[in-house]
């Protein structure tokens, strides 16, 4: 589960590092957002030659976090941190590349992009 304030690494190859997340859209009480969900993050972290520069906003995917999800099988799957992809507002992804494993919910909710780029899908 993430919400606000929360911060999390970037699995892709846009040049951020960390991002911190300040907004989730559509969220109902409690705020939480899950794998799957596109956020509002602002960059905490970048490097020198980085796509998306430090303090930038930006609309990124949740894929991996350590709450993990439950599958409709019965199996959970969780991961060792929080991670994001950055998007662009049509939620194509702005890298080229995802690094990591990804959860298939990701694929699901719409975002086989984000999956085909993706190393390993879970």
């Amino acid at each position: 589960m993430i919400q606000v304030q929360t911060r999390m690494v970037v699995a892709d190859n846009t040049g951020a590092k960390t991002v911190q997340v300040i907004k989730i859209p559509g969220a109902s009480k409690p705020h939480y957002a899950h794998i799957g969900q596109v956020v509002k993050v602002v960059v905490k972290e970048a490097s020198s030659d980085a796509t998306v520069k430090k303090a930038a906003m930006a609309l990124a995917v949740i894929v991996r976090t350590k709450k993990g999800v439950k599958r409709d099988n019965g199996m959970k799957i969780a991961f060792s941190d929080n991670a994001c992809v950055i998007v662009k507002a049509d939620k194509t992804p702005v890298g080229t590349r995802v690094f990591g494993p990804i959860a298939r919910e990701v694929k699901n909710c719409g975002f086989a992009k984000i999956a085909s780029l993706a190393t390993e899908v879970i």
